[in-house]
């Protein structure tokens, strides 16, 4: 389909007076004339003449053509518009045509000096365009500082998120490529049991079939000792009567021997396949426990202040050498170099054993998840004991540390969570003895919580024990 032409200027130019359309009327025959330009034909004729096809027009008030007098207002609009700017642009008034020196601040347009005797202006402040420019402009750049921070601070908040962008991958490519890596240790694994296992049942089997080919060995000889024996003793059948009786002493001599019957098979000759298969997963789950250790907690890095480094098991965290560059996610600490549990509690009894070694200032504890968020430590809801300064303390926030009297250095510190009754107790683990008790009435989620600040000793999660526990479900 062809597209319609667009419409130019001069196609809403009124008939007579060639210039766009000043109130346009409607006469009888369609066409439309400005209606001061009709009145002022009509007065020049005898008869109310249509000054394009000089059709008669009946009425003397000939109506408004509505649209066609919106779309000429526009144009005219725009023409006005168009020349102002055209004005400004070679700094002259578009009314008096001098040039423009003032600056109207009602207004807010330049002006020129005859502007100010109209009423137009009445009452208006009229200042020189060099010191109006000049204020307006420090005005605008005033106004603009925030912009231009909101800018910067988006154009850094998108970096960030570049920069967080690329960090996802990164740490996606290397959780997949340790997930590969574990998962193969877990297949070699199961390799090796699979053929520890398929050897032992070809084991069995190679002795059990040397137990059948024996007895079966045995059982042949006896079966062809005892065809030999009847074949003699039917030979003897045959012999004359006389020569038979002579030589039948010996034969009911020799038919008395009867071999005995051959042992029926026992059941150990078969395969023990209940040895093989009974509970094979349950056994293999518990020979894979005893292999790879199973730690009660394990460090989430997303929350690992940028100075500390989480070891690749999630075990073990330590101070680095140098800052590194991570994203600054919400849940990332960023005053003190701590790190938290992946796992938060809400109920039940909880324990973990922590290897604090030689490192000369950590702290470790539970964490509300209300503080933790808030990231504001200084408010009642973390409960930790810790060593600084060579002196070990406990406390409710960082700031709110009471010494404790410990004799020996610590080198294992022990957690227990109880979120029921409301205790978290601290115990020396080398020791087995109860260093101190908080009692809290926990009602919100609380995650285990570690501080570190020493670059030559981690703290290490010690492994714990697992269960397995086995269901049983009736029909």
């Amino acid at each position: 389909m062809a597209s319609r032409p667009s419409l130019t200027e001069e196609d809403f130019f009124c008939p007579v007076c060639c210039d766009v359309f000043q109130y346009p009327v409607l006469l009888a025959c369609s066409h439309s004339i400005c209606r001061a330009c009709l009145l002022r034909f009509w007065g020049q004729r005898q008869a109310r003449e249509c000054p394009v096809c000089r059709s008669v027009s009946a009425n003397p008030e000939p109506p408004s053509n509505i649209v066609l007098r919106g779309m000429c207002e526009a144009i005219l609009e725009a023409r006005r518009q168009r020349a102002a700017q055209a004005s400004v642009e070679a700094g002259v008034c578009e009314t008096h045509g001098d040039r423009l020196t003032h600056f109207c601040e009602e207004e807010r347009r330049p002006a020129c000096i005859k502007c100010r005797v109209p009423k137009r202006h009445s009452g208006h402040g009229f200042r020189l365009i060099e010191d109006a420019a000049a204020d307006h402009k420090k005005e605008l750049k005033i106004k603009m500082k925030p912009l231009q921070e909101k800018l910067k601070s988006f154009e850094e908040f998108k970096q960030n998120l570049e920069q967080t962008s690329e960090y996802i991958k990164n740490q996606a490519e290397q959780t997949e490529h340790l997930l590969k890596e574990e998962f193969e240790k877990l297949h070699q694994f199961l390799r090796e049991e699979e053929n520890f296992r398929l050897g032992a049942l070809k084991e069995e089997e190679e002795q059990n079939n040397q137990m059948m080919k024996k007895k079966i060995d045995e059982l042949e000889s006896e079966i062809e000792s005892l065809s030999d024996q009847i074949r003699a003793l039917e030979e003897d059948l045959e012999a004359e009567d006389l020569s038979f009786l002579q030589n039948y002493k010996a034969m009911a001599e020799r038919i008395q021997y009867s071999p005995q019957d051959p042992e029926p098979i026992s059941g150990e000759v078969l395969i023990h396949v209940a040895k093989h298969l009974g509970n094979l997963m349950f056994e293999v789950s518990q020979k894979l426990q005893t292999m790879v250790p199973y730690s009660p907690v394990t460090l989430d890095p997303n929350t690992a202040h940028a100075d500390l480094v989480v070891s690749v098991d999630l075990t073990s965290v330590a101070l680095s050498e140098e800052r590194q560059l991570l994203p600054n996610n919400p849940e990332r600490f960023s005053g003190y170099t701590s790190v938290l549990g992946s796992q938060g509690f809400t109920s039940g009894t909880h324990c973990w054993d922590v290897e604090v070694g030689d490192s000369t200032a950590w702290a470790v504890g539970v964490i509300a998840e209300s503080v933790y968020k808030k990231k504001d430590t200084h408010k009642f809801g973390l409960w930790y004991v810790g060593f600084y300064n060579g002196k070990y303390g406990k406390g409710y926030s960082p700031e709110m540390l009471t010494l404790l009297k410990v004799s020996q250095r610590i080198q294992k510190m022990r957690v227990q969570l109880d979120c029921d009754k409301g205790k978290v107790t601290f115990s020396d683990a080398g020791r087995n003895t109860c260093l101190y008790v908080f009692k809290h009435s926990f009602t919100e989620t609380v995650y285990p919580y570690f501080y570190n600040h020493c670059k030559l000793h981690p703290l290490r999660i010690l492994p714990g024990r697992s269960f397995v526990t086995v269901e049983q479900f009736s029909s």
